[in-house]
């Protein structure tokens, strides 16, 4: 099942939105992703967790979701393929999860973590496609 096309094979989440001024560019769109996988990259892999984090009950599930949900929503917006992105997703949240556990002194990895992130690249997804079908209905009408 691809994530871009409906079953019948029409293309349902375009790499490209359709340009128009007041949207961002594909530039800038490419921009966010870089600034969303540098701050993933940060959360994930720091020494130590944030200690604001431990204060208050979820907060590190919020954080894994949201972080992978910035990621996935501002590349598929700059373009990227959907496939890509979701698979990139799916597998680091993976792969981030077993390098906290065994490379990481300060850190433990954590399996809710990485359903968490999956959660995350899920409502990107969606977050993405829902702006996408918004996008169409106001240029038919």
């Amino acid at each position: 099942m691809s994530l871009s096309r409906a079953p019948d094979g029409r293309d349902i989440l375009p790499c490209v939105p359709p340009a128009r001024s007041r949207r961002p560019s594909r530039r800038r769109w490419t921009v966010a992703t870089a600034v969303a996988l540098v701050v993933q990259v940060l959360v994930l892999y720091a020494p130590h967790a944030p200690a604001a984090a431990a204060d208050v009950p979820g907060a590190d599930k919020v954080t894994h979701a949201v972080i992978f949900a910035a990621v996935t929503f501002t590349a598929l917006r700059a373009g990227l393929a959907p496939a890509l992105v979701t698979g990139f997703g799916v597998a680091h949240a993976v792969v981030s999860e077993v390098v906290q556990h065994t490379l990481l002194p300060g850190r433990t990895g954590d399996p809710l973590d990485a359903v968490a992130d999956v959660l995350g690249v899920l409502a990107g997804v969606a977050l993405a496609r829902a702006l996408t079908a918004r996008q169409r209905r106001r240029a038919t009408t």
